[in-house]
């Protein structure tokens, strides 16, 4: 080998060399590159996990929470169902209540409503035809009034209308349901569902 022989192999070999150690650097390079891309990767992914896992919990909570406000309204609105169930069976109660019964209590109620003691008493046309003289009567006797029975009849289900000239006193057993329903529905409620 001649020297020019020598010179391009020793030349060859220095390029070689650096040739090694840029790509030993660009591996290196390239690896740390990957290692740091691949650390943001799974922190962003860890942080893509427990954003998605809290929104989890936070809609799971939401719709627990709404199924439970749906059965507090399912259950209110069976307890209210219910409620009107027993006001609805105490207005039945009273107008089927037996002839002696009813005939007292609307006396009884006829003496306490009556102000003047010359009203009209007004019923429905069954109530008139088989206790409406009877009730009249003891209501007079019992109360010191001097009441009369109307020809007239109203359509209600019980009870009866006091009319005093143009005035008319409403004592329907359905609208004294009713008020009662609105002064005791608390004390009802609190009878019919007592708290567990």
């Amino acid at each position: 080998m001649n020297g020019i022989d020598k010179i391009k192999q020793r030349i060859t070999q220095e390029v070689q060399g650096e040739i090694a150690a840029l790509e030993a650097q660009a591996k290196a390079q390239a690896s740390g590159i990957t290692d740091r891309y691949a650390a943001q990767a799974k922190a962003l992914a860890d942080e893509i996990t427990t954003r998605g896992a809290a929104a989890a919990r936070e809609r799971e909570e939401r719709l627990v929470s709404m199924a439970h406000m749906e059965a507090q309204k399912a259950q209110l609105a069976v307890k209210q169902e219910l409620l009107e169930e027993a006001f609805r069976l105490a207005l039945e109660t009273l107008c089927t209540l037996p002839e002696k019964e009813y005939t007292a209590l609307l006396t009884a109620l006829t003496v306490q409503a009556a102000r003047s003691g010359r009203e009209a008493v007004l019923l429905s046309p069954k109530d008139r035809e088989t206790v409406g003289k009877a009730a009249v009567e003891k209501a007079n006797q019992e109360g010191g009034k001097n009441l009369t029975l109307s020809g007239e009849t109203r359509s209600i289900p019980g009870g009866f209308i006091l009319r005093s000239g143009s005035v008319e006193v409403n004592c329907a057993f359905d609208t004294l349901v009713r008020l009662q329903k609105a002064e005791t529905a608390g004390m009802v409620a609190k009878k019919l569902f007592p708290e567990v």
